[in-house]
């Protein structure tokens, strides 16, 4: 039976990826070694370090710009650590939308003081705050692009002068945006890159080195950036189907082109959830995610009959988080559109059975 995976994350990844980084285990490039047996030293290995580096910064439009790419480890929890540890001299600012940019705000606070300049906490995080003003003294301010949890995207980012910092664990990769608005964007890979185990880091040259304090080298972004992501042993695996998963986004048309093709998935499952009167939909309108859809079934009394449905189908992986309850669709840049109709296909039918 075929598998519609809509798992939060690690999650679904194109067919091609997964093929060669299968073949690449056995053996890599007809080297009668695998890839996971070389040494990260290797001409191979550095060249396929190289290429993921060159791939992320062509994507976002950033080549020649004054940024640098970078793998690491430890995901995007590692992250919180070290944006506050790199750049964090006095004070930050934090829009809190949801239990990811929560855990930033934790580590932040050890670093310095911390601006909560707005949240949508009182709401269970259902929207993006808006209107909010920012002090013009912060070292930077933080914002999580899209929240995997709530099923909340930022659809527009605030003007300022302020250093901004993005995660964007959630949403990489997936929707065309003005990359060169931010100072430093990280996100781990196990959405729209590859599988768990490195993260990337996209940061401005010209923001680095500003703090009074040491820093530890394998938290200083510097240090990384210096050693072109090779400071330590690498997670080479992660490494390499993360730049074979950027290079079939590159051939598909690049983000534009799987903008469109997000923009449609998103489309059919939220005009269902508005027209079925069996779902209704947990985020405000204005600020639904086109990664993750989150929905409740307004009769619980069908709730067994539509698990039951969506597992005979193949559907795997929609069940919401404890926070929020009900149901989520997540639907990363190789989730098919076809994947999406087979679920709006199974919610109709329940609208009958109802």
């Amino acid at each position: 039976m075929k598998k519609h995976n809509f798992s939060a994350g690690p999650c679904i990844l194109p067919k091609e990826v997964m093929q060669k980084a299968s073949e690449a285990v056995v053996e890599l490039d007809g080297i009668g070694l695998s890839l996971i047996e070389i040494s990260h030293r290797s001409k191979e290995f550095v060249a396929i370090m190289e290429k993921a580096r060159s791939l992320a910064l062509e994507l976002m439009g950033l080549e020649g710009k004054g940024y640098q790419a970078l793998f690491l480890q430890g995901g995007a929890s590692m992250q919180f650590l070290m944006t506050a540890y790199n750049l964090l001299d006095k004070k930050a600012g934090y829009v809190n939308t949801g239990t990811w940019s929560q855990k930033a705000i934790k580590e932040a606070k050890l670093f310095g003081e911390i601006v909560e300049v707005a949240s949508s906490q009182a709401e269970n995080f259902n929207h993006i705050p808006k209107g909010y003003s920012i002090p013009s003294d912060l070292d930077y301010l933080h914002l999580t692009s899209n929240n995997t949890i709530f099923g909340t995207q930022i659809k527009e980012f605030p003007k300022t002068n302020v250093p901004l910092v993005c995660d964007m664990s959630s949403d990489i990769f997936s929707r065309q945006l003005d990359f060169s608005q931010f100072d430093l964007i990280y996100a781990g890979a196990q959405k729209n890159m590859g599988p768990a185990g490195t993260t990337l880091v996209v940061v401005k040259e010209d923001v680095l080195g500003k703090v009074s304090r040491k820093i530890p080298s394998m938290l200083d972004y510097s240090v990384h950036a210096s050693k072109e992501s090779m400071f330590n042993t690498p997670p080479v695996f992660a490494v390499y189907v993360s730049m074979l998963t950027m290079q079939w986004l590159k051939d598909l048309g690049g983000i534009a082109a799987i903008e469109e093709i997000n923009e449609r998935k998103a489309s059919l499952i939220y005009s269902e959830i508005e027209l079925n009167p069996v779902f209704s939909g947990f985020a405000a309108k204005e600020d639904r995610s086109i990664m993750n859809a989150t929905f409740n079934i307004t009769d619980e009394g069908l709730k067994e009959v539509f698990d039951g449905m969506c597992k005979e189908a193949g559907i795997s992986g929609i069940n919401g988080h404890r926070s929020v309850g009900g149901y989520r669709a997540s639907m990363y840049n190789a989730l098919p559109l076809e994947s999406v109709g087979v679920l709006v296909d199974i919610m109709s039918e329940l609208e009958k059975k109802g």
